[in-house]
């Protein structure tokens, strides 16, 4: 099912589909080190991934995107990297984020990403109208990318954390 025993792990999904949460709880069972690219952006940016979109524009954010999986996919190791929900839309990025480890699909339905979001304000997305609906059509768009990038798809709404946890873990090792 995964790819090289002991590999890194690439956690994909749309935003919360519990990719950070996943991630912590992965670091912990499988003593892997964890990295989230959004953050490792931010800090080679030395701003948020708000103000480089703001700044900059998407597509600027998106090819230092591209740059950090060229970078990542170079390096050995046992980490754990949880990526932006958009990372695999870009069809570069897909042979890159495989490259990189096993790729695990954390798979969600709209209504539970808007349960999980609907109080979060940091989100553009959910602010304005219908985010529900919003959530559904970018879901829909990226669900073939997401396919296309996976080596393991979990269908996570009906699965504790544990499970989840273990899982992904067994994919691994």
């Amino acid at each position: 099912m995964g790819k090289e025993p002991g590999g890194n792990v690439v956690l994909i999904g749309f935003m919360g589909s519990g990719k950070s949460t996943m991630g912590i709880r992965l670091s912990y069972q499988l003593r892997y080190a964890l990295e989230d690219t959004d953050r490792l952006i931010e800090a080679g940016a030395g701003k948020s991934i708000s103000e480089i979109f703001a700044q900059e524009g998407e597509e600027a954010f998106r090819q230092m995107e591209t740059e950090l999986l060229e970078k990542l996919a170079e390096k050995k190791g046992q980490r754990i990297y949880s990526v932006g929900g958009g990372t695999p839309v870009r069809a570069v990025n897909r042979p890159l984020l495989k490259k990189l480890g096993t790729v695990v699909y954390l798979r969600t339905r709209p209504e539970t990403v808007y349960e999980r979001l609907k109080d979060d304000t940091t989100r553009p997305l959910l602010q304005g109208e219908d985010p529900l609906g919003k959530i559904r059509r970018l879901m829909a768009e990226r669900e073939q990318a997401y396919i296309e990038t996976a080596d393991v798809v979990l269908d996570v709404d009906e699965m504790t954390a544990e499970q989840v946890v273990e899982r992904i873990a067994m994919c691994v090792r």
